[in-house]
Parts: C-alpha cells; sequence; structure tokens
C-alpha cells in the first residue's frame, strides 16, 4: 500500500528572542557574528508554564483548520518529543483528549531528537502499510530552550522552540519511500542532559565554566560541538548514498534536498561536502532557528508554499543518540 504526507502545520510560541537581545546579554557576540555563523536572526521561546504537548496541541489544531482536515479520521497518534510534560502518562494520550480525537484511535510518544521526523515518517508508514491505520498524526515538539543554562551563549543563539504537525494518509501530496535508518549510541554522551532521569535522578549542581566562558552541567543540555559535527560529516554523505541506493536513485534525480536544519556552518559544509547546488538545497532556518524534530517539516511546509517542493525530496534527519534516518518524497 502505498503512503503518502497528506498536509503539515506548524505553530511557533508567541515569544522571540532575536539576536539583539542575546548580543546585549553577551556583549562579546555581536549580532552580525550570530547571523553569519549560525544563520538565525530570531527564534521563537516557550513561555515558562507551555510545553511541549501544548506546543504539540496548538499545530495539530492549525493543521485541522488551515487543511479541512476531519480530526475522526484520525486513527493513529504519534508523538516526538524529548521534552514531555511527564515521565508518566504519555503525552500522546493527554494529546488525544486535548485534540478531542477518537477514543479508538491508537496514541504513543516516542523520543528522539534531530532524526525524529524521519523516524516518525518510517512509523507512520509502516502503521499504514500493515493496515493497522489509515490516516496517521505525527507531531514533532520541542522545548530544548527549557534545558539550556541562562550562560549558554553558543546553544542559546542556535535553538528555537517550535511544534509540527503532519497526517500521513493512504493518499496526499507527496508519497512517502523507503528509509535509511541508523543509530551509534557511542556517541550519546556527545549530545546529553545527564540528570532528571532515573539514571541521575537528583541535580548534581556541578556548574563549571570554560575558558571561553561555556557553561556546563550536567543539569542542562550538554553538547560536545567537535564531535557533533565530526560524526556529521561523516555519517550524512554514508546515509544521503544509502538512502539513494533504497530508493533506486541518483544525487542527480533529486530536485531538491531538505536536510535537519542544525546550523547555517553545519548544512552549508555538507552541501559543499555533497556537491549539491545551492538551488537544490532548501534552507529555512533564519526566523526560526534550529527546532529540533521540527525543523524538516516547517521546511517542507515552506519549500511547498514557495513551490519548490516537486518531483523527488532527499530528506536528511541526524544529531542527538547518535542517530540519523533519510527517505525520499515524491510530489505529484
Amino acid at each position: 500500500m502505498n503512503t503518502f504526507i497528506k498536509a503539515i502545520s506548524y505553530y511557533l510560541p508567541e515569544k522571540i528572542l532575536t539576536n539583539e537581545d542575546l548580543a546585549q546579554e553577551f556583549p562579546e557576540w555581536t549580532v552580525e557574528k550570530i547571523a553569519s555563523k549560525i544563520g538565525v536572526n530570531q527564534r521563537h521561546i516557550a513561555e515558562k508554564n507551555q510545553t511541549a504537548a501544548d506546543l504539540g496541541v496548538n499545530a495539530a489544531e492549525k493543521l485541522f483548520t488551515e487543511h479541512n482536515i476531519d480530526k475522526n479520521s484520525v486513527d493513529f497518534l504519534l508523538f516526538c518529543t524529548q521534552s514531555p510534560d511527564y515521565f508518566l502518562p504519555t503525552s500522546a494520550c493527554i494529546m488525544q483528549n486535548k485534540l478531542n480525537l477518537p477514543t479508538t484511535c491508537g496514541a504513543l510518544d516516542f523520543n528522539l531528537g534531530c532524526s525524529g521526523y524521519v523516524y516518525g515518517l518510517s512509523l507512520a508508514k509502516g502503521l499504514i502499510v500493515s493496515g493497522i491505520a489509515k490516516n496517521v498524526l505525527l507531531i514533532t515538539a520541542e522545548t530544548y530552550t527549557k534545558h539550556l543554562h541562562p550562560k549558554d551563549k553558543g546553544n542559546r543563539t542556535i535553538f528555537g522552540d517550535a511544534a509540527a504537525a503532519t497526517l500521513i494518509s493512504t493518499d496526499g501530496f507527496a508519497e512517502i519511500g523507503n528509509f535509511a535508518l541508523g543509530t551509534d549510541g557511542k556517541g550519546a554522551e556527545n549530545l546529553i542532559v545527564k540528570t532528571g532521569a532515573f539514571r541521575e535522578k537528583n541535580a548534581k549542581n556541578d556548574l563549571t565554566f570554560d575558558e571561553n566562558k561555556f557553561p556546563k552541567s550536567s543539569d542542562f543540555l550538554f553538547m560536545d560541538g567537535g564531535e557533533i559535527f565530526n560524526f556529521t560529516a561523516k555519517a550524512v554523505p554514508e546515509l544521503v548514498d544509502e538512502t539513494l541506493k533504497i530508493n533506486n536513485l541518483q544525487q542527480k534525480n533529486i530536485d531538491l534536498f531538505v536536510f535537519h536544519q542544525a546550523n547555517k556552518f553545519m548544512i552549508n559544509f555538507l552541501r559543499k561536502q555533497l556537491k549539491i547546488d545551492k538551488e537544490k538545497f532548501f534552507v529555512f532556518m533564519e526566523n526560526v532557528g534550529n527546532t529540533v524534530s521540527c525543523t524538516i517539516p516547517i521546511a517542507l511546509y515552506e519549500a511547498q508554499k514557495q513551490g519548490v517542493l516537486k518531483g523527488n525530496a532527499l530528506l536528511v534527519g541526524f544529531g542527538v543518540g547518535y542517530s540519523w534516518g533519510g527517505t525520499v518524497l515524491n510530489s505529484y
């Protein structure tokens, strides 16, 4: 059975953090430096009492309204986040109730970061092909900014909060192809929040600062930028090759490349490494930042809006875990 993306919408919280705001907090970081290196001018930030599930509900409601979708047609809800409301119950169950979806609807959370959207498409396709569901609502939502230390000038320039809702069905505007997926847990400690869950439940209060005044703490998000870059530089070209191979395509057959929008420097490096023409490489992060599992669906929405999502689009997600995934969409 063929599986398609039928509709996409996304939601951004109202609060905005601009480069000017960050430059005031960190005078050593100029507005121009942040924009040129990171490729982001502003990012949206969830309010203190606003959770990823709240953002996800807003994105789904927007999807239903924007695309005239009957809620009763949804028979499975997948929710991807690394900032859940609770350890239990599952956020997807709470969202089913808030969205007033049928009680015959299956619902589950899965915990993935920047590869989460591609993995979510693979799960949704599996549910449809197996006959378990006909219409799967995939919601990705993150409030990574809640994981960041206030003095973390590096990561605060990169990450923004957002949610995206995608309806995967037996018909739609883009057919979902085959998947290449991968994992290397050896890199787990290079992008991690160590405390809070049951391995190390209690806060360690072990904050230190390096020679560049970047904070390091077990109680907040830690990212080893150098190691993440090295992983990406190796894994992504191999992932692109495998994704093309499994879909019986060559790079010349791809009309649009939609990569996880990590930051300007990294994705430009990958584009040049893979010898991808600028015209075929879609970038949309200037006013939203790195929204983790939401970057690809946001980019797809904007690409469709701009009329450039045509033919074969290669999707590539990569990041925390380490985890990576790729697939091809064929848009009609």
